[in-house]
């Protein structure tokens, strides 16, 4: 891992910049990096800067991290913006513990792994969906305020967290004082897209706030005939009748016109030689009026009274329907190793299995929960207990179709359209109890928490699978005074899984243990954090074949994190970590060692302050997909490199994003199967946000 930045020694120039910004910054700028707020910032507040203080996911209270005896990272707007991230797996790149991009540039889906596993994703502490990516739409990052990131089991709070951890995502929420912009983006691949962000009091005393959030964009995609257009409209309105109430109400509509940019190239052609050389990761091998179309709508609200100063009372709920109605083909590297079956001496022809489906997903949760400050002699007590609930519905219908194109040259027309058969009906419905107990006593920290859970997962015209489970969570953390806070965790995950094409399966079960320490200098804005973790898991899905789904035993994994967040001076902020993995031979190989770095420097030209230069590097190392019972071929190791360019005033922002700058070709990944999947090209977003 690079150990200095770009920008870590200063030359006489760079000083020279930094005297200037510092006399400008004195002189007319001094309210761009003061936050009024900022001793009261929340969990799910606006943050200056790239080091948020506290979390709610690890533990569903507002609790400062440096309190938190388990690892999270946190990717705040600022990094958003900063960074220029257009999707999930962008904004987790400079995560630590994260894969943002196990499957590469896939428009179907967020391909995230933590801690070798996926995720489970939830968007203001309530589940996004159950089961395969169909069931929901990607996520616009531009509705985010942050992302949150609960590495390792979850299942104590949230009942439905994979062992993997949890992704909770935080909406843009009302605020009081008026803020708005307005803004465009032009890039590469033909992207053009406009956005707003407005929010601010209805009436003069605050008592009724709203925020609007508004995205329409048309783009392509490195992939030819590969569209990637949206439209989002993301109202919210929050109501405080007193200081002790608050609800907020929350709509959305998106609407996602795309196609598929995986096409499951085979090994012999993409990273292993083929006579007929490399097949470009520009290649589009279903038809050109192929689709893969999304739309969602969701309503929900976020309640909150306090009785007094020591009781609170909470209800989060959301109702969400969403639609996935797709035809796409891709590579069938299934018939031999490599992938051509159907030419296996020229190696030219591939065949291609055309998927056209249709599924109606809808999803109701709800979570309730109670909260209590008290303290019984030294002892300070933070209770939680609450009670969460959720129902999903999905219907499919769904064909397959196969064909054979010519990977070198193709010649498009020879249009398949499968005739779709309806599948039977799935449901999940979830209910937990859980009760969490945070002690402090002096120095110490306790956690203590157990939950009971009970799933029953429906196939229709099959008996219900009806299961139940207790997890429950224990740690202990030493918070000295001099910023230096070990701990040690244990934690389990209790995971139903919804059906898959009609087939059912047995519920995901997880425990971890792991050790770390979190270290927080007085003198400056940084945040540190190590953390060594043993991970196990029974009961994973993975899919050998087109719509065949089989589960694993128990899987293992281990390993090391480290994390740094924060500014090391006025001018300069930074991010780093370090991950190293050592996975269970039957999980989806990846690599195991990773690591990244980011740092941005503000600065001023000839006596004008506002500029900002930010680069970052994110390195992978190599790798062998080893699941399936079979071997993949060697992943080379890969650097890439990330810039942007950036004048603020009080009312304009222009910045010019570069991820990937070097164009590098490169693959995510090639799994053990037979097919490569080609990461993400060099971006470049040119944007202009004007703020009134």
């Amino acid at each position: 891992m690079p150990t200095t930045s770009p920008f870590g020694h200063r030359s006489a120039v760079s000083l020279a910049f930094g005297l200037l910004a510092l006399q400008a910054a004195a002189q007319t700028l001094p309210e761009v990096r003061v936050d009024a707020s900022a001793e009261n910032e929340s969990a799910t507040s606006p943050v200056v800067g790239y080091r948020a203080k506290n979390a709610v996911t690890a533990t569903k209270t507002d609790t400062p991290l440096a309190e938190t005896p388990q690892a999270v990272t946190v990717v705040t707007r600022d990094q958003l913006v900063d960074q220029g991230a257009t999707s999930l797996q962008d904004a987790l790149g400079y995560a630590a513990g994260v894969r943002s991009d196990a499957y590469g540039l896939d428009a179907r889906t967020d391909s995230v792994r933590i801690r070798g596993s996926e995720p489970s994703v939830y968007l203001d502490g309530l589940r996004q969906a159950y089961g395969y990516y169909t069931s929901t739409t990607r996520t616009e990052p531009y509705a985010l305020e942050r992302l949150e990131v609960l590495r390792g089991p979850a299942g104590m709070l949230f009942g439905s967290g994979t062992a993997a951890g949890v992704l909770n995502m935080v909406s843009k929420r009302p605020l009081t004082e008026t803020q708005r912009e307005v803004g465009v983006q032009f890039g590469n691949w033909g992207r053009k897209q406009i956005q707003a962000d407005l929010t601010g009091a209805l009436t003069a005393d605050g008592e009724w706030s709203y925020r609007l959030v508004a995205l329409q964009r048309k783009s392509d995609t490195q992939v030819d005939y590969v569209p990637d257009d949206r439209s989002l409209l993301a109202p919210s309105l929050t109501w405080r009748p007193s200081a002790a109430t608050s609800l907020t109400l929350q709509a959305m509509y998106q609407k996602d016109k795309s196609g598929t940019s995986s096409q499951f190239l085979p090994w012999e052609g993409t990273i292993l030689s083929n006579p007929n050389g490399r097949i470009p990761a520009s290649r589009f091998i279903g038809e050109p009026s192929d689709y893969y179309d999304s739309e969602r709508k969701s309503f929900g609200w976020l309640f909150e009274h306090k009785f007094n100063d020591a009781w609170t009372v909470r209800q989060n709920f959301r109702v969400a329907h969403n639609e996935n109605d797709n035809r796409y083909a891709y590579g069938d590297f299934f018939r031999i190793t490599g992938g051509w079956g159907e030419d296996p001496v020229n190696k030219r022809l591939l065949g291609r299995i055309t998927d056209s489906s249709l599924t109606r997903n809808r999803i109701a949760t709800i979570d309730n929960h109670l909260e209590g400050h008290f303290a019984t002699g030294d002892v300070k007590h933070t209770l939680l207990v609450g009670a969460d609930f959720s129902h999903q519905r999905e219907n499919v219908s769904s064909g397959f179709d196969y064909s054979v194109i010519d990977a070198y040259a193709p010649v498009y027309g020879s249009l398949v359209d499968p005739e779709r058969f309806a599948l039977p009906r799935t449901t999940q419905r979830n209910s937990g109890l859980y009760v969490q107990d945070q002690i402090k006593w002096n120095q110490w920290i306790f956690l203590a928490g157990l939950r009971h859970d009970r799933a029953v997962s429906g196939v229709e015209g099959s008996e219900d699978e009806k299961t139940s489970a207790n997890t429950k969570r224990l740690a202990v953390m030493y918070a000295m005074s001099s910023g230096w806070s070990p701990y040690v965790s244990y934690t389990e995950s209790f995971t139903p899984q919804s059906a898959r094409m009609g087939q059912s399966f047995k519920p995901l079960r997880g425990e971890q243990w792991e050790a770390g320490i979190k270290y927080e200098p007085k003198a400056r804005a940084m945040a540190f954090s190590a953390a060594v973790y043993d991970l196990r898991e029974k009961n994973q899905i993975v899919e050998p074949e087109p719509n065949t789904f089989n589960q694993l035993g128990e899987t293992r994994n281990k390993g090391v994190e480290l994390e740094a967040k924060g500014s090391i001076s006025h001018d300069l902020d930074v991010i780093a970590h370090y991950n190293y993995i050592d996975l269970d031979a039957q999980i989806e190989g990846m690599p195991k060692h990773q690591a990244s770095l980011w740092t941005k420097y503000r600065f001023a030209i000839a006596g004008l302050p506002g500029f900002s230069v930010g680069a970052g590097v994110r390195y992978m190392g190599n790798f062998r997909d080893t699941s399936y019972g079979g071997y993949g071929p060697r992943i080379p190791s890969v650097a890439l490199l990330d810039f942007v360019l950036a004048y603020d005033t009080a009312q304009w922002r222009y910045a010019l994003n570069i991820n990937n700058a070097t164009d590098k070709v490169y693959f995510s990944t090639c799994l053990a199967r037979g097919d490569c999947w080609y990461g993400k090209g060099r971006e470049v977003v040119a944007s202009a946000t004007y703020r009134f």
